[in-house]
C-alpha cells in the first residue's frame, strides 16, 4: 500500500469515527505514512485498493472541518443566515433576523417573521409588537436580556408582512432547528398561529393550540444526535394583542402555564 492509500484509509475512518461518536467531523490529522516495500507477487493494486481509492471525494479530506455539517455556534448560524439566499425573501430583504437574547435561556420565544422595524434593524421584535412582548414576559419575571432567547420561523421579511409561504419556510427552518438544538431551551413559546403551526407541524388554529402545552423534540444537530424533548406552549402574537385587547386575559393564562412549566421544571 502507498503513503497515499494509507493516508486516504486513515482519514476516512477517522472521519467514520467522528460521525459515530457525535456527528461532526474534525480537522483531520496529518500523517506520515511510508510506501510500503514492493511485494513481488503483486505487480498490480488489488480490487480492494482500487475499490477505495475511488471513494467520493468528500472522503479523502483535507485538513478542514467538514463544510456540509451543520453550524454549531451562534456566530456560525448567524453567518449562515446573513449570507443566505435559498429563497426569495433574502433578495428582498434589508437585513436578516438571526435572533437574539441569552445564551442558555430558560425561555425560547418564537414568532412568524421579521417586521418593517426588524427589518431595518436586523433585531427581532423591536417594534410595538417588540415592546408589548417584552412587558408580557417581564410580568413573570422573563427578559430576551437574561434569560429568554427570541427567533422567527423564517429570518427575512415577508413583503408587506404576510405570512411566510411553505417554500419560504421550508428553506429557512434548519436554521431554527440548529438554533434550538443549540440553546436547548426549558420551554419554548410560540407567539401566533404561523409560529405554532409549523413548529409543531399541526394544522390546528391557535385557540386550539394554546391554553395546553404540546412537545417539539429537536433533530439529530442536538448533542449526542439523539434529540430532546422540549415543553412547548402557544399563545397569541403580540401584534394581534394590539388589535384586539379581549386577547390580553387569555394571553395573561398562557402566561402563567408558562410559568407554572418552569416552576414544575425547577422543582424536578
Amino acid at each position: 500500500m502507498t503513503a497515499e492509500e494509507k493516508t486516504t484509509l486513515a482519514r476516512f475512518l477517522d472521519l467514520a469515527g467522528d460521525y459515530i461518536k457525535d456527528g461532526h467531523a474534525r480537522t483531520c490529522k496529518v500523517y506520515a505514512f511510508e510506501d510500503d516495500a514492493p511485494h513481488p507477487a503483486a505487480a498490480e493494486p488489488s480490487p480492494a485498493h482500487r475499490e477505495f481509492s475511488s471513494l467520493p471525494l468528500a472522503y479523502q479530506m483535507d485538513e478542514t472541518e467538514n463544510e456540509d455539517e451543520p453550524p454549531h455556534s451562534f456566530e456560525d448560524i448567524a453567518a449562515a443566515i446573513n449570507s443566505c439566499k435559498a429563497c426569495g425573501l433574502g433578495a428582498t430583504r434589508t437585513h436578516a433576523v438571526p435572533g437574539e437574547g441569552a445564551d442558555n435561556p430558560l425561555v425560547m420565544v418564537i414568532g412568524e417573521g421579521p417586521g418593517a422595524d426588524e427589518d431595518a434593524s436586523g433585531r427581532p421584535f423591536v417594534g410595538m409588537a417588540g415592546q408589548l412582548l417584552d412587558k408580557m414576559l417581564a410580568s413573570i419575571g422573563l427578559s430576551r436580556d437574561k434569560n429568554c432567547y427570541i427567533a422567527n420561523i423564517v429570518k427575512c421579511r415577508p413583503p408587506g408582512n404576510r405570512d411566510p409561504e411553505p417554500g419560504e419556510i421550508a428553506a429557512c427552518f434548519s436554521f431554527l432547528e440548529q438554533q434550538i438544538a443549540l440553546l436547548r431551551p426549558r420551554v419554548i413559546l410560540c407567539a401566533g398561529r404561523v409560529a405554532a403551526q409549523n413548529l409543531l407541524k399541526t394544522g390546528q388554529g391557535i385557540n386550539a393550540l394554546r391554553g395546553t402545552s404540546s412537545e417539539f423534540r429537536t433533530s439529530g444537530f442536538s448533542p449526542g444526535g439523539n434529540g430532546e424533548t422540549i415543553p412547548v406552549i402557544c399563545t397569541f402574537h403580540p401584534s394581534a394583542i394590539l388589535r384586539d385587547e379581549s386577547l390580553k386575559r387569555p394571553a395573561w393564562e398562557d402566561l402563567k402555564l408558562l410559568r407554572f412549566h418552569l416552576d414544575s421544571l425547577n422543582e424536578e
